[in-house]
């Protein structure tokens, strides 16, 4: 029999995974829906620990589990909100609305192949697609954030 994970343990495993977990969310649901469901997956993964702590994907695990949470968090609201001129230079401004025009799953796709740096397997499974659908999606994505934002491939 497993031994339980202890408070500390898990204590630990958030600390490493949730910055990666929340960013992923919030790339494919927007700030505060992310952010929620980022929540409900911890206390969901507090819940079940010992089933977690085998896991080779856990994130990817931990993701789905905040998909399906995010459903009940999910309405008309602005999924990115505009970046303060100010605020934050290394953000081109135009971003939050071209990431907000792309698909949900082109969406997912990119932010975790480009901003978590999941590989495709890790991503597919966190997805639960294909490695082709999800190299499919995040080409079909960075085609379209390019096409929005007027950069070309050569840039």
């Amino acid at each position: 029999m497993k031994p339980v994970v202890s408070e500390e343990e898990f204590e630990a495993f958030v600390a490493e995974i949730e910055p990666r977990l929340v960013r992923a969310l919030i790339g494919a649901y927007g700030a505060e829906v992310g952010r929620e469901a980022a929540r409900d997956a911890i206390a969901y993964a507090w819940e079940t620990r010992e089933r977690i702590a085998s896991m080779n994907n856990p994130v990817g695990y931990l993701y789905r589990v905040g998909q399906s949470r995010s459903r009940a968090y999910r309405r008309a609201r602005v999924l990115f909100p505009d970046v303060p001129a100010s605020g934050m230079p290394e953000v081109d401004p135009r971003l939050p609305g071209a990431l907000a025009r792309l698909s949900h799953q082109q969406r997912a796709a990119v932010v975790l192949l480009y901003v978590e740096e999941l590989s495709e397997r890790e991503a597919a499974e966190a997805m639960g697609i294909s490695r082709a659908s999800v190299r499919k999606h995040a080409e079909r994505g960075l085609a379209r954030l390019r096409r929005a934002m007027g950069v070309s491939d050569a840039e």
